[in-house]
């Protein structure tokens, strides 16, 4: 049975509940305070191990950061490939508006020390057909991408944050790439603007032997293959917090093709799962279970 390795960032999140996200220049008081677990690496570690796949972690936090491997195992995720480092964990700042959307600001931390060294030896645990789920939050991704690869590993990456170094790492090594719009329409060289059909097909274009997974919020998601194109509704749902929401998206996406599902009750099920999630305050901690999720 294959397994998935997610090598990413673990974050402590300072979350901020504002009646707006705050403007240049603006100052604002905050009604609310919450500190959590997150990070994109460890959010989809925590989606994966709660739809029911068994999960590895890796990554490097600070001892200010272990209560999240605390959190993480208690899900089922297995934290063995987890260095603590003596810099601080990674972190972020989120602001939440009124309406549920957010704005984040991200600290390296930790997620910023990977080495080669600690890379060669959590891959060497690894085999063909196990998966290998990233993001761009942490140092040494283009090496790991390689790396993997090399071991025969299946490959998602999850772009995001976006920044042009995204575009010099060894893209074509994905077997599965997943994008908000804004990342999407980044990556393929595309105005911000730009629908969303036209960006898949020009993902697509750049792309043809990775599967293409464009997320749209309210818009729901969009599929793209070899030609085909599948889109999934959003559901309709309370929004008190965005966060983790695309997280979740690729956990349950992920999960589900692993059960031998097909893509587009992959969607459905991976867009279900994350209205759940952004109905909830919080990142990791709002993630649905699997019988939460498919009743």
């Amino acid at each position: 049975m294959a397994r998935f390795l997610s090598f990413g960032s673990i974050n402590i999140d300072y979350t901020y509940s504002l009646p707006h996200i705050v403007s240049e220049g603006e100052t604002l008081a905050s009604s609310a305070l919450t500190v959590s677990a997150g990070g994109k690496g460890a959010n989809q570690s925590a989606a994966l191990a709660k739809s029911g796949c068994e999960v590895y972690h890796a990554g490097r936090i600070g001892k200010d950061g272990l209560f999240i491997l605390d959190m993480l195992e208690s899900y089922g995720v297995d934290t063995r490939y987890v260095d603590t480092s003596s810099a601080v964990s990674g972190n972020a700042v989120i602001q939440v508006d009124e309406n549920g959307r957010n704005s984040i600001i991200i600290y390296g931390g930790g997620n910023r020390e990977i080495r080669q060294d600690m890379v060669d030896d959590v891959l060497s645990h690894f085999s063909s057909g196990d998966w290998l789920v990233l993001q761009n939050e942490i140092s040494m991704t283009g090496y790991i991408m390689k790396e993997g690869r090399k071991r025969g590993m299946k490959i998602c990456f999850n772009p995001a944050p976006f920044d042009e170094k995204v575009l010099s790492l060894p893209l074509e090594t994905a077997d599965i790439i997943c994008v908000n719009e804004i990342e999407g329409a980044c990556l393929a060289g595309l105005d911000t603007g730009s629908d969303y059909e036209s960006v898949l097909r020009r993902l697509m274009y750049l792309h043809p032997d990775t599967e293409i997974l464009l997320t749209a919020g309210e818009n729901g998601a969009f599929h793209g293959f070899k030609g085909n194109l599948c889109h999934a509704d959003a559901v309709e749902c309370e929004v008190v917090d965005t966060t983790a929401a695309g997280d979740t998206f690729i956990g349950y996406y992920l999960a589900c093709r692993h059960k031998g599902l097909s893509a587009d009750i992959a969607m459905n099920t991976a867009c279900m799962a994350s209205s759940l999630t952004v109905s909830r305050e919080g990142a990791m901690k709002s993630i649905p279970f699997w019988s939460e999720v498919v009743l």
